[in-house]
C-alpha cells in the first residue's frame, strides 16, 4: 500500500498489537492510500527479506516501527545508500494498550503525519580543544581531575580551603577561588574569580595556598561544576559545555565526567530560532516596548540593542520561549521549521477525523522525557487512550498562541502538554499565552479547560490524567492551510473559531498584556505629529503623505505600547481585545486635520491647528518674532520661506552683487595686451628718431 507516495510496511510486532490489517487499510484508503496492505509479524527478523525487497524497489518507504529503526537504516546504508526512509511509532503510541483494538483511526493518522516533510534547521559550529575547568569543593574534584587528565587539559578550582590532602604528584594545576561571574558557551567560557590563589608547592598534610587576589579572569572550553551549590548559569542544564553534578552522588559525577571526556573537537548545533528585526516590537526612538523575550530567556542568550535585540545562537539552548511569547513573529522557532510542525499537526488531526476518529486530544511532548513516559505507559500501564494523538516537538515551550488557535480550529477537542518536572518553571512563562487561549475559547462559547499541563513524574499519574480529560467535542474542523507569519496564522484559526462558535461575539475583551487590541486617541490633544506612526513596528498605525490623516489597522496591533510611550501629547490609550468584525482588517480613521495653506503660494502644508497655535504663541511674545515678516514666514511652506528670506532687504544673509569670476586665461590675456602695447610704443619711438636724423 502507498500513502502519499510512500510504500507502507506495517508489522504487528509478533501479534502483540491487536492490529487488523483490513481495518487499517480501510482507514488509510480514507486518507487517499492505494493498494493492499500486507501485515507483517516479525519484519525485523524472520521477515527481514520483505523489508529488503521493498528497499531494493527504490521506492520511498515508511516503516511502522521505531525500535528497530537503527537496523533498518543500517541495511539501507549497506544495500541502497540513496534510500528514502521514514519511520513511525504505532506500537507504544497506539497498539500497546487497553484501547489498542480501537486505535485504528489513530494509527492511520500517525502514519499520515509521518509522511510530512520536516524542514531542517541551519547549523552553527562549536569548537572545543578540551581545556576543562573543574570547579569543586572537596576531594571529589581532584579525583575527577585525575580521571580526566589523560583526555582533557584540566585545571581544578576549589571553592573552599578545606582539609584536603595534596596529591603526591601535582600533575594537575590546583587553585583556590570563588567564581563570581561566568559567561560563554562550549569552546568559549570566561570566568571571573575572587580569592584566587595557586596551591603552595610546599603543602604537606593539607593543601595550602598563596596570598589570594580578586578579579582574576580565565578562559576555558568547558566547565565541570562539582560544588553542589547554585548553578553558575541559570538553566545551566541547557548550556552546551556546562556540566553539573552533586558531588555526593557518585553516579551523577561519573555521568558528567564521561560526558566531559567526549567534548573535544568540532561540534554542530541547530540555530534554533531566526530573528526578523524589521517587525521586532522591542523599541523605537529610544522608547522601550516589548521585553518578553529578554525577560523570559532562561539562559540570558538575548540582549537589547536599543531598538532591536540580539540572540546569541551559541548560548541559546532551544527552549523556544522567545518564539512562543513574541507577539509579532519577529522570532520564530526553526527546529524544525514552524510551518513543518503546523503541517504535521494539521495532517494528524485531519487524518484522524477522516479515518473515523472523534474528539481528539493532541498530546505535545518532547523526544526525551515525553517519549520515555509514553513508552513506560505502554509497557507497564494501560497505554495511551485511543483518542490521544501524540505529537513530538523539540520543546513543548516552543509553541505560541498561533499554534493553539490553529490546532483547536483544526478540530482538537483538548490539548495536553507533557512536561518534565524540572521544566515546570519554563512552562509558567507561558501562563499568559495559555490563559489567552482559554479566554478566547470560553468567550466564544466553546467553554474553557481546553489546555492541560501534565507535569506529573509518575507515568501512572500521567495516564490517569489523560483518561480523565473531558470528552467534549471541539470546534467543527477547518481545512485552512497554515500560511503566512505568526499573526496571519493566528487569525486564520481565530476567524474559523469565530465563524463556528456556539456564541459568536463581535468583540471579545482580553486581559492586560494580550497581543491583540485597539488604541484610542484623544483627538482634542492630538497635533498629528505622526510620531506614533513612525514608532509602530507592526504597521498598525498608518498615515497619508498627501494630508494630515491618522489611520489604524486593528488586526496588526500587538499592544506593545510604543505608540503610547512615543506620543509627546500623551493622548493614546491601549485596549486589549479581539475584534472579529471586518473593520478590524481594514484601515479606519483615528484622526484627521485640515492642512494649512501657504499664505504666499497657496500650497497645503502642515496641520492647520498646529500652525495657528504656534503663531498665537510666538507672535509678539518671542524676541525673534517681533515684526510681522518673521511671523508670516511661519505661515509659509519651506520653499517660500527660503525665497522670502533672500528677497527681503532685512534678510539675515545678504551678499549684494555676485563677484565676477577670474580665470588664468583672463590673466594671460591681459598680459599679452600689455606686451602688445609696449611693443607698439617702442616701435613708434624708433620711427620718430629716424625721421629727425634725415
Amino acid at each position: 500500500m502507498k500513502l502519499r507516495g510512500r510504500k507502507l510496511l506495517v508489522c504487528d510486532c509478533e501479534k502483540t498489537m491487536p492490529l487488523s490489517g483490513a481495518r487499517l487499510a480501510e482507514a488509510l484508503r480514507a486518507l487517499g492510500a492505494e493498494g493492499e496492505l500486507p501485515l507483517h509479524t516479525q519484519l525485523c527478523r524472520a521477515q527481514l527479506q520483505n523489508y529488503e525487497a521493498a528497499l531494493n524497489s527504490g521506492e520511498p518507504l515508511l516503516v511502522a516501527c521505531t525500535q528497530e529503526a537503527p537496523l533498518f537504516s543500517e541495511l539501507g546504508e549497506e544495500e541502497r545508500p540513496d534510500a528514502d526512509l521514514r519511520f513511525a511509532n504505532i506500537r507504544e503510541t497506539a497498539g500497546w494498550g487497553e484501547e489498542g483494538a480501537a486505535a485504528t483511526a489513530k494509527m492511520a493518522a500517525l502514519l499520515a503525519a509521518a509522511t510530512q516533510e520536516a524542514k531542517p534547521a541551519p547549523l552553527i559550529s562549536l569548537k572545543s580543544e578540551g581545556i576543562c575547568l573543574i570547579y569543586g569543593k572537596d576531594e571529589r574534584a581532584l579525583e575527577v581531575a585525575a580521571q580526566l587528565k589523560g583526555r582533557l587539559d584540566v585545571t581544578v578550582l576549589l571553592r573552599e580551603a578545606k582539609e584536603i590532602a595534596p596529591p603526591r604528584i601535582m600533575d594537575v594545576p590546583v587553585f583556590l577561588g570563588r567564581i563570581v561571574a561566568a559567561k560563554g558557551y562550549l569552546g568559549d567560557f570566561g570566568v571571573t574569580v575572587d580569592g584566587y590563589a595557586p596551591a603552595s608547592p610546599s603543602s604537606r598534610e593539607r593543601l595550602t595556598f598563596d596570598a589570594p587576589r580578586d578579579g582574576a579572569y580565565s578562559e576555558c572550553d568547558l566547565i565541570l561544576d562539582l560544588t553542589g551549590g547554585t548553578p553558575l548559569f541559570p538553566a545551566g542544564e541547557r548550556l552546551d559545555g556546562y556540566l553539573r553534578a552533586d558531588p555526593a552522588d557518585p553516579v551523577a559525577v561519573q555521568r558528567v565526567a564521561l560526558a566531559a571526556s567526549d567534548l573535544v573537537g568540532e561540534f554542530e548545533k541547530p540555530r534554533y530560532v531566526r530573528y526578523d528585526a524589521e517587525i521586532c516590537a522591542h523599541g523605537r526612538s529610544r522608547k522601550t516596548g516589548c521585553r518578553l523575550c529578554l525577560d523570559n530567556c532562561p539562559l540570558s542568550a538575548i540582549t537589547s540593542l536599543g531598538e532591536t535585540v540580539e540572540i546569541d545562537p551559541h548560548v541559546c539552548g532551544g527552549c523556544g520561549l522567545c518564539a512562543a511569547l513574541c507577539p509579532t513573529g519577529a522570532i520564530e522557532y526553526q527546529f524544525p521549521a514552524t510551518t513543518s510542525l503546523f503541517e504535521q499537526a494539521r495532517s494528524l488531526l485531519e487524518s484522524y477525523r477522516k479515518a473515523g476518529g472523534e474528539a481528539p486530544v493532541l498530546l505535545l511532548h518532547d523526544e526525551r522525557y515525553g517519549a520515555e513516559v509514553i513508552s513506560l505507559i505502554a509497557r507497564h500501564g494501560g497505554g495511551l487512550p485511543a483518542r490521544v494523538l501524540p505529537l513530538p516537538v523539540n520543546e513543548v515551550t516552543e509553541l505560541g498562541f498561533d499554534f493553539y488557535f490553529d490546532a483547536l480550529a483544526w478540530g482538537a477537542a483538548q490539548i495536553a502538554l507533557l512536561v518534565a518536572p524540572e521544566k515546570r518553571e519554563d512552562v509558567q512563562a507561558l501562563a499568559g499565552t495559555l490563559g489567552l487561549v482559554e479566554t478566547v475559547m470560553d468567550g466564544l462559547g466553546y467553554g474553557g479547560g481546553r489546555i492541560h499541563l501534565l507535569d506529573q513524574q509518575d507515568p501512572d499519574a500521567v495516564e490517569a490524567a489523560l483518561r480523565a480529560l473531558p470528552s467534549t467535542a471541539g470546534a467543527e474542523a477547518g481545512l485552512f492551510l497554515p500560511m503566512g507569519g505568526k499573526r496571519a496564522r493566528a487569525f486564520l484559526g481565530l476567524h474559523h473559531l469565530h465563524a463556528k462558535a456556539p456564541q459568536p461575539v463581535d468583540q471579545l475583551p482580553l486581559p492586560q498584556g494580550a497581543p491583540f487590541g485597539t488604541i484610542h486617541v484623544d483627538t482634542s490633544g492630538c497635533t498629528m505629529c505622526q510620531a506614533c506612526v513612525t514608532a509602530c513596528p507592526a504597521g498598525a498605525l498608518i498615515d497619508d503623505p498627501e494630508m494630515p490623516w491618522l489611520g489604524f489597522i486593528e488586526e496588526n496591533c500587538v499592544q506593545c505600547g510604543l505608540c503610547k510611550a512615543t506620543c509627546p501629547e500623551k493622548v493614546i490609550a491601549l485596549e486589549p481585545r479581539l475584534n472579529f468584525q471586518e473593520e478590524a482588517r481594514t484601515a479606519r480613521e483615528l484622526n484627521r486635520a485640515t492642512p494649512f495653506n501657504c499664505i504666499r503660494c497657496g500650497k497645503p502644508f502642515g496641520v492647520g491647528a498646529s500652525i495657528e497655535r504656534i503663531v498665537d504663541r510666538l507672535a509678539g511674545a518671542h524676541s525673534m518674532f517681533q515684526d510681522s515678516g518673521r511671523v508670516e514666514r511661519i505661515m509659509m511652506c519651506d520653499d517660500c520661506r527660503v525665497v522670502t528670506e533672500f528677497e527681503t532687504s532685512t534678510a539675515a544673509i545678504s551678499y549684494g552683487e555676485r563677484p565676477v569670476m577670474r580665470t588664468t586665461e583672463d590673466d594671460l590675456r591681459e598680459r599679452e595686451v600689455e606686451r602688445a602695447k609696449r611693443r607698439l610704443a617702442e616701435a613708434g619711438t624708433v620711427k620718430s628718431n629716424g625721421s629727425s636724423d634725415s
